[in-house]
């Protein structure tokens, strides 16, 4: 982001807007104190809340990052929602009460005891909103945070920023692609592109004036919906994995969903739906043969597992490569080196493919995901879009015959989603 310049009057809530890599997080970052050095960027120009530069208001600004793990401390869920308020030195008995009514607040029903590793992502993303609304602070932040959430989750968080804010009079700044959710109340609209700040106005105003602008580079504009592709071209083909009374679970003994019968054929996209916390995750993990079923089985074809022996819980990560392909929900979960391009080359290389086809697969699918002018760059600096495009990248550079994608075009704007559903929808119909 450069060459923007604007004023948010206390109180104001306001929607930020702009296409993926745009700098929406970035700028979050930088009010939120969090941005980092010289050594790890450049900045001209100036940051401030009530006057003084943003990095030195400690305490003024709260922000829920857009990968709810980043922000995941301590072990406990109520010591988590705590732990910013311990850390501004609020008194300890006021501490606990704060706790208590964020949780009820985001609509996170459990134990104040309870593991933060049991929880879903869903679940996690309403605890980091839950330690912020617990600090109270004069500016709250928000980073794509209902981006894991079931529907009825999203308007819970929605319903309960808003209550915040009505009840604290805090200052609002959150970031969605999705902007329908937050309409009923943000009071105004900022949108970043390549040129800095593009628009700034009412939420009526920019809608009326620039939607057929916004939606063109990506914004999720209401009744403009980016384009689909084509139905199946063929009806699908073999069954290629089949779940046989299949029960899942994370931890054993606990099981989270089935018994479970069901088929994955090719040319197919089978899609997998639920509630935050229903197994949705855990399931296609097992499928992809990374999680051990606590019941049944997960069997693969012979045209699938084409010499593979056993089921695809036994076959070895480099077996599993060209058979199938897996996109972890949290996009961090699976980064391996330090540039986008080496992330791209992990999956060919294992292969041992000669080094001319792995740089045709990897130039083809940094054009394919818009990732071009990002090759070089160390992938945990990029935006959550961005490594979410990379890590959909990297599992299709392997190309494997069964893909299992965990929320793949999460976080992405409409421009994006749109190529990365066209892409499935090609590898579907074998194109």
């Amino acid at each position: 982001m450069q060459d923007a310049s604007f004023r948010i009057e206390p109180g104001e809530r306001v929607l930020l807007l702009g296409a993926s890599g745009s700098g929406k997080s970035t700028l979050l970052a930088g009010l939120a104190g969090v941005l980092g050095g010289d050594d790890e960027g450049e900045q001209t120009g100036a940051l401030t809340i009530d006057g003084e530069p943003a990095a030195r208001t400690r305490g003024r600004a709260g922000m829920v990052l857009q990968d709810p793990d980043s922000q995941v401390i301590l072990a406990r869920a109520g010591d988590d929602v705590a732990f910013g308020c311990e850390n501004l030195g609020v008194p300890r008995q006021e501490i606990w009460p704060r706790v208590r009514a964020a949780l009820d607040a985001v609509g996170l029903a459990v134990a104040l005891d309870r593991s933060t590793s049991a929880l879903s992502g869903g679940q996690k993303q309403r605890l980091a909103l839950a330690g912020v609304i617990a600090m109270r602070p004069g500016v709250i932040l928000l980073d794509e945070p209902t981006a894991n959430l079931d529907p009825a989750g999203v308007i819970e968080v929605r319903d309960a920023v808003r209550r915040v804010v009505e009840a604290t009079g805090a200052t609002l700044i959150v970031v969605e692609h999705r902007l329908e959710v937050w309409l009923p109340i943000v009071d105004r609209v900022l949108v970043l592109g390549a040129s800095g700040l593009v628009a700034d106005g009412s939420p009526e105003a920019v809608l009326r004036d620039r939607g057929a602008e916004l939606a063109a580079g990506g914004v999720w504009v209401p009744g403009i919906l980016p384009a689909s592709p084509a139905p199946p071209a063929r009806a699908p083909g073999e069954t290629l994995l089949r779940a046989e009374s299949l029960v899942v679970s994370r931890v054993r003994g606990t099981a989270v969903a089935g018994p479970l019968d069901l088929e994955v054929r090719a040319g197919e996209v089978l899609g997998i739906v639920g509630p935050n916390g229903a197994g949705k995750s855990t399931l296609g993990l097992t499928l992809a043969g990374l999680v051990r079923p606590q019941a049944g089985r997960v069997a693969a074809s012979a045209q699938l597992s084409d010499g593979a022996k056993g089921d695809p819980i036994t076959w070895s990560s480099r077996a599993l490569l060209t058979r199938i392909g897996t996109v972890f929900q949290d996009p961090e979960h699976q980064l391996l080196t330090t540039t986008v391009r080496a992330e791209l080359e992990v999956g060919p290389r294992a292969l041992a493919l000669p080094p001319a086809e792995i740089a045709a697969r990897v130039e083809e699918l940094l054009e394919r995901l818009r990732l071009s002018a990002l090759a070089e760059a160390n992938p945990y600096t990029l935006s959550g879009g961005e490594k979410r495009r990379l890590t959909v990248a990297a599992m299709l550079a392997t190309r494997p015959r069964v893909m299992v994608l965990d929320e793949p075009t999460f976080g992405q704007d409409a421009a994006t989603w749109a190529e990365l559903v066209a892409i499935i929808a090609r590898l579907r119909d074998g194109a």
